[in-house]
């Protein structure tokens, strides 16, 4: 596979109770940041794996329940997301239409998919804010038969990651008389090099994994032209973020390295925002550098319920709080979220940016940037600043 593949799903399980900023941030900004304070979270319990997350697919498959709330549990929701009182729906879907631009249809699809129990009421309302703001698509399955539905959901998952995540359900998930829906969220990114790496360029160098231990991985070589910025936290780690665009110039991945070789990861992690990240495209010039970056593959499964209850989203899990009046006339609760998310990286570009590749031949030596040790990525839609996917890389 020669291209950077990237997938997730997210799935929130419903239940029936058995009784019961100087400048305003755009909607991708302000959900991309709670999801980035949900990858925070998942790392902080994780310093020395590889974690890979979407912050965009959190703020989506709670943007696709805001709907169906009331009261406290949509407060926390909306509270948390930092979105207006009266209802993003009109932002998200303008955000949903521009990350599906047709400048971006190759690269970048996102599907949601809501699985409701054969004969489980959902309101009118829920249902068309859902279509029309999030193109949601809706099946009725029986979760009677958890083997059989949870075949369905993954199937949906599989051709929707074109195959990368072919299970996001177990039948044991379903393994209840009272679950009545199942939402998904699922973003499939499929991104060429603007400046390819030639394959003949990559050889076995060493890393430096998150434990201490060094490992011989496959390092893919350049020289180029890359924006490159160094940064300082407010506590003084100093780091460098180097942006590697995609074909077409609207998604960059964004690599971002202690500038101390003994320096930790988690040192870095808590500093980073849609702020931040605003504040380094601000500050990065064009330089030609030999740039040095491992091959990786990297796959994660969290479960979000820790993470999103530690950032005071709690009713919705709750049988007793959670208030879904406005999607169903049956009381419901939240009884299991989940993201998978994977990702591989590797060589491959456009032939149209091998000619520039040849052009920056460099008389003079230039700087190397060697990636060798453990850093983070962030894939960014850049015109509406929305974080796609984020994650540490401990080990590739």
């Amino acid at each position: 596979m020669k291209h950077l593949s990237l997938c997730l799903c997210l799935l929130v399980v419903l239940r029936g109770l058995e009784c019961v900023l100087p400048q305003s941030p755009s909607y991708g900004e302000r959900g991309s940041d709670f999801g980035i304070q949900v990858f925070q979270q998942v790392a902080r319990s994780k310093p020395l794996e590889n974690v890979v997350f979407s912050p965009h697919g959190v703020a989506s498959i709670l943007g696709m329940l805001l709907p169906g709330t009331h009261g406290e549990t949509r407060k926390q929701i909306v509270s948390g997301l930092h979105y207006k009182k009266n209802g993003p729906y009109k932002m998200l879907k303008k955000l949903h239409k521009s990350l599906m631009a047709r400048s971006n249809q190759d690269a970048v699809l996102i599907a949601n998919g809501i699985f409701s129990q054969k004969g489980f009421p959902m309101k009118e309302s829920f249902v068309a804010t859902n279509k029309a703001n999030f193109q949601s698509e809706f099946r009725s399955l029986d979760f009677n038969n958890s083997e059989d539905a949870a075949s369905q959901i993954n199937d949906w998952v599989n051709n929707k990651t074109k195959g990368l995540i072919p299970t996001l359900v177990k039948p044991d998930m379903l393994d209840s008389p009272m679950i009545r829906l199942v939402t998904v969220n699922s973003i499939y990114f499929k991104g060429l090099w603007k400046s390819r790496f030639r394959p003949s360029n990559t050889k076995m160098r060493p890393f430096k994994a998150g434990d201490g231990s060094v490992h011989s991985v496959p390092m893919m070589s350049q020289l180029s032209v890359f924006n490159i910025s160094t940064a300082t936290t407010p506590q003084g780690l100093k780091y460098n973020v180097i942006s590697l665009p995609y074909h077409g110039n609207t998604i960059s991945m964004l690599i971002v390295l202690p500038f101390d070789e003994d320096a930790a990861l988690s040192q870095l992690i808590p500093h980073i925002s849609t702020a931040t990240v605003q504040s380094w495209t601000k500050q990065m010039r064009a330089r030609k550098v030999q740039l040095v970056i491992p091959k990786f593959t990297a796959d994660a499964e969290v479960d979000l319920e820790a993470s999103l209850s530690a950032l005071g989203i709690t009713d919705l899990f709750s049988q007793e709080k959670a208030d879904f009046r406005h999607l169903s006339s049956e009381a419901v609760y939240v009884s299991k979220a989940l993201q998978k998310a994977k990702i591989e990286v590797n060589e491959d570009g456009t032939k149209a940016a091998a000619a520039t590749a040849a052009i920056l031949l460099a008389r003079s030596s230039p700087p190397w940037v060697t990636v060798d040790r453990p850093f983070l990525f962030l894939i960014r839609h850049n015109p509406t600043g929305t974080i796609l996917f984020m994650g540490q890389i401990n080990k590739p």
